[in-house]
């Protein structure tokens, strides 16, 4: 049976695409600092990492129109943060299902923060098999140079982007030795125009408390844990 579009990301070959690119991004984000980071992933058990000088991690999961986890909210909507409010913004596969939440996250991104992007290149070997599972509904997966092209209009600046996973959606392991750059995914890397945040501490501590400032007027925890 074919999958829906927002259960592909459960699928093997999304798994191992989604582990070869934290292992891609990984040395970006740990190098990160600041005081608030957010997770947008389209992957329902996807978990935020834990570098040494982020503090309170923002988890929002993306399926069928919604945002959940530390949150409640549609996707069709601005998300509900003040501006400039987070320092690293790792979003995965979210493009994917709502195209438009890149105005938004650029919006949310502060100074000098960090946003980390995967996605599944259309110009890849993964394109029939990723319509065959979505059955033609998930058109809206962007090539690493369409997206580039948008964030340069705005005041972010790209770092780097990479292709990675393998040639083809398959668990062959006669593939595994295929050149990364023919790779079904990519990560990009970007970083917004201003003074970077300055570390507040040498050591992670652990975070306590849910989701509290960085909220925009109105807006409301969810009550989904």
């Amino acid at each position: 049976m074919r999958q829906r579009a927002h259960d592909i990301y459960a699928s093997a070959p999304m798994r191992h695409l989604l582990a070869d690119e934290t292992v891609a991004y990984m040395p970006d984000v740990r190098r990160c600092s600041g005081s608030r980071a957010l997770l947008l992933s389209a992957a329902a058990h996807d978990e935020p990492p834990n570098p040494p000088y982020l503090g309170q991690w923002v988890t929002l999961r993306l399926a069928e129109g919604r945002l959940a986890g530390d949150l409640s909210a549609s996707a069709d909507e601005p998300l509900p943060f003040l501006d400039e409010t987070f320092d690293l913004i790792l979003l995965r596969h979210a493009l994917e299902l709502a195209p438009r939440l890149l105005a938004d996250i650029v919006r949310v991104l502060a100074p000098g923060g960090v946003l980390v992007l995967t996605g599944v290149s259309p110009l890849s070997g993964w394109t029939p098999w990723w319509l065959w599972r979505t059955r033609g509904s998930a058109t809206h997966a962007r090539s690493p140079i369409e997206v580039a092209a948008r964030l340069r209009r705005t005041e972010v600046q790209i770092e780097r982007v990479q292709r990675v996973g393998k040639l083809l959606p398959l668990s062959s392991a006669a593939l595994d030795g295929s050149p990364g750059w023919l790779g079904g995914g990519y990560v990009l890397v970007a970083r917004k125009k201003g003074p970077a945040s300055v570390p507040t501490r040498l050591r992670p501590k652990p975070m306590t408390a849910r989701v509290g400032a960085g909220l925009a007027p109105g807006a409301r925890r969810s009550s989904v844990s």
